[in-house]
């Protein structure tokens, strides 16, 4: 067993108790999750302040001065003890609370003393409460260096005692007998290369920095061994899915020859077409195509997604494409059965709705192959649902789908894997398509089509809307229509924002001589449907609803997007509400709605919107707000378990991680050679369910 994988409760001064409280509270359970549980920030013990100074904006500092006098005052529970220190500038108060008697016996009057804390104001004077103070003497000059901090819990700190400190304390009797067993991860070549620290020395300095350039140099060495071997292994993963799988090839193509010559109205963008060249060289090739395709809002994914499906018809294939909600997939539906249909291309859908008759009849058309595609939602991946050859699967805003999802419709062929179609209309930042999709081969098309205008986005506060309710008036009296979207269905006692229900009413006490749908997650399908409809057909001049209409949804008579407590929504969620207009020839606008309250946060998501219509540039934004966890949700958290690397940071380390492994795949793909042994070994000591091989085991 590795020395790594010890338990925890075998280090010094921890035992059962406390160990079971750092499984607990931590997930702390060996030798190596405490070594790589690092420090999140150091306090600066490097610098010290002069007295006259201090003022109580500053962080933690320290001075260095003589104890002036103490006295403990007060009696019982109020008792505290008071000191003064000085320095040549001036002199400082300082207090404590707790542990008046031990610090009768330990602080000395005319002593020389390093004080580290927080420093206040109280009646004018600068004061700390409840400092640290370390002597200094001729054989203890009292040395500068930078502190670490851990992140911990309440209840570790209040009731156990095992505060940022302690945690420290034990992190450092775990490195002094830890370091013999510290093994090199990374080959010779890679160290020299970009200058690494080694791995023994990157630990220890890292926990406990004896300057900031070489925490600096430690933090360089973990991030880059950590985004390194995670993008080794996408890209392992990459190789051998190219060499090992074969794909059904499609090469004939009469059917979309005729599309494009006889049915296709408009002009393909050049971005399409170089997407489509992509995928046409995936379906010759003989392998299985893994295919990302990115394109912002009202981009043209569907075209190219129907354009695949028809190559994959042509060779006597079926596809299907995935949507995840019954608005999006009737969407694609609609819009593709008038395609379909030109073309004698069978296709059908299927979704929770749908009734037992017709399912009853679609999944005999796929069993023997009288239908060539299908569009639909999760319904698709029920064990009924049976292809005779299905040949593509597309999955449409991908990220909403769980991994186990999408094998099992990789899985409805059991002959020949089928080629495999993901896309998004959400931007994903080039970080992290490196790392959540590192595996894939990625497509973006990055260009809208001819003739759209961009979108004009504005803010405007709660004491605007009388001037915005007339603008919406006026664009209606253009033959224009308007959504008008809130956060929530029903008025929480929580959230003080604006609710479905209410502003449902609000619009139509304000807008009495028009029509107005509604549309929430709440109403029956049939329901949204009939509103829907009522506002595709320009019965109704007004939709209110909630982000159920945030994908999927195409009016191009549409010229007007209101979102209520705009502040509410995340900042791709604002992109994609945006995105449900500007799909005409019209001018488009979209109306940030929010109250004068709000955070440095909202503020930036609000200015970024208005700043800008690049989806790319949006979800860097984002993914700095709000971090790759929260922005791809809890199905990717095991791809984004990093211990150091920050994938909102470290875009350059990134990039140079993931060439070094992909140089080194290039040179030696079984990683045989003798120079990279380093890597094999460690690769193969951890077990085949660690996620990040960067750790230690």
């Amino acid at each position: 067993m590795s020395f790594f994988n010890t338990k925890i409760e075998n280090l010094r001064s921890v035992g059962t108790q406390r160990a079971t409280l750092l499984q607990k509270e931590l997930n702390i359970f060996t030798y190596g999750d405490l070594i790589q549980r690092y420090p999140f920030r150091y306090l600066d013990r490097t610098q010290f302040y002069n007295i006259v100074d201090l003022h109580d904006d500053l962080p933690y500092v320290q001075v260095k001065g003589v104890l002036r006098g103490r006295e403990v005052v007060g009696e019982g529970p109020k008792q505290r003890m008071v000191a003064k220190v000085a320095d040549a500038s001036g002199e400082l108060e300082l207090v404590w609370f707790k542990g008046v008697k031990w610090l009768q016996s330990m602080v000395k009057n005319h002593q020389e003393y390093i004080v580290f804390g927080k420093p206040s104001l109280f009646n004018g004077k600068p004061q700390m409460a409840h400092p640290e103070l370390e002597e200094v003497t001729e054989t203890k000059p009292g040395q500068s260096y930078l502190q670490p901090v851990y992140n911990t819990t309440e209840k570790l700190k209040n009731y156990h005692r095992l505060d940022s400190k302690a945690l420290a304390r034990l992190t450092a009797d775990l490195l002094r007998i830890a370091l013999p067993h510290i093994h090199e991860t990374l080959s010779p070549a890679l160290i020299a290369r970009y200058g690494l620290m080694s791995k023994a020395d990157a630990l220890q300095q890292i926990h406990f920095p004896q300057s900031t350039e070489l925490l600096q140099a430690a933090r360089f060495r973990l991030k880059f061994e950590e985004l390194f071997y995670v993008q080794l292994k996408l890209l392992r993963q990459k190789t051998q899915r190219k060499v090992e799988l074969a794909g059904q090839i499609f090469r004939e193509v009469p059917t979309l020859v005729d599309f494009y010559k006889n049915h296709l109205t408009f002009d393909l963008t050049g971005a399409q077409k170089r997407v489509i060249h992509d995928i046409y060289k995936d379906f010759c090739s003989g392998r299985q195509m893994n295919r990302l395709l990115q394109g912002d809002v009202g981009s043209g994914k569907t075209i190219v997604a129907f354009i695949s499906m028809l190559m994959a018809a042509d060779n006597g294939a079926q596809s299907c494409l995935m949507a995840p909600t019954e608005i999006l997939a009737d969407q694609h539906y609609t819009g593709l059965k008038v395609y379909a249909d030109q073309l004698g291309i069978s296709i059908g859908k299927l979704t929770g709705s749908s009734r037992t008759a017709e399912r009853r009849v679609l999944h005999e058309q796929l069993r023997n192959g009288e239908m060539h595609m299908l569009v639909g939602t999760h319904a698709l991946l029920e064990d009924v649902v049976q292809f005779r050859n299905l040949g593509l699967t597309i999955m449409d805003e991908q990220h909403r789908f769980g991994v186990a999802q999408r094998s099992r419709l990789w899985q409805k062929n059991p002959h020949i894997i089928p080629h495999v179609l993901v896309m998004t209309a959400t931007p994903i930042p080039r970080t992290l398509a490196m790392t959540l999709y590192g595996d894939l081969d990625v497509s973006v098309i990055d260009e809208l089509p001819a003739g759209r205008k961009p979108i004009v986005t504005v803010h405007r506060y709660d004491s605007n809307r009388l001037k915005v309710f007339q603008f919406l008036r006026d664009q209606i009296a253009l033959g224009r229509q308007v959504y008008i979207v809130y956060p929530l269905i029903e008025e929480s006692e929580t959230l003080d924002y604006k609710d479905l229900t209410d502003g449902y009413e609000s619009i139509q006490r304000a807008f009495p001589e028009f029509q107005i749908s509604i549309v929430h997650g709440r109403m029956k399908a049939e329901e949204k449907d009939y509103e829907m409809q009522r506002f595709v057909k320009r019965e109704t001049q007004i939709m209110v609803a909630t982000t159920v209409i945030e994908v999927g949804v195409n009016v191009p008579n549409a010229s007007v997007m209101v979102i209520e407590s705009a502040e509410r929504f995340g900042l791709s969620q604002l992109h994609q509400l945006r995105g449900r207009v500007g799909r005409g020839a019209d001018q488009s606008y979209c109306i940030l709605m929010t109250g004068y309250k709000l955070s440095k946060d909202s503020r930036t998501r609000l200015e970024t919107m208005v700043r800008t219509n690049n989806g790319f540039e949006i979800a860097d934004i984002d993914l700095k707000l709000r971090g790759p966890g929260d922005l791809m949700g809890t199905q990717q958290s095991g791809v984004l378990d990093l211990l150091i690397a920050d994938l909102a940071k470290d875009g350059r380390i990134l990039s140079e991680s993931r060439a070094a492994a992909q140089e080194l795949l290039n040179e030696d793909p079984e990683l045989a050679l003798p120079q990279n042994q380093n890597i094999r070994r460690h690769i193969e000591s951890l077990s085949s369910t660690a996620i990040n091989w960067s750790r230690i085991s």
